[in-house]
């Protein structure tokens, strides 16, 4: 298989699963009772910490690669 092809598809499937939290975020926050800027504040800090979390588990697991 294409090595390109799957680091594409892991990317993507990676911020396709950061909007969904983020969107989850942002919803609960909004049922909460937050104002719109803050429910859209606690969406992007959520989508910010999945991005960085997936790129911390990437450098974790990079070391065992050959």
């Amino acid at each position: 298989m294409n090595r390109i092809a799957v680091i594409l598809l892991a990317a993507a499937l990676v911020v396709v699963l950061a909007l969904l939290a983020a969107a989850a975020a942002g919803t609960l926050a909004r049922l909460d009772g937050a104002t719109y800027p803050a429910a859209l504040t606690r969406a992007a800090t959520t989508f910010a910490a999945v991005l960085t979390l997936a790129a911390a588990v990437t450098g974790a697991l990079a070391q065992f690669l050959p």
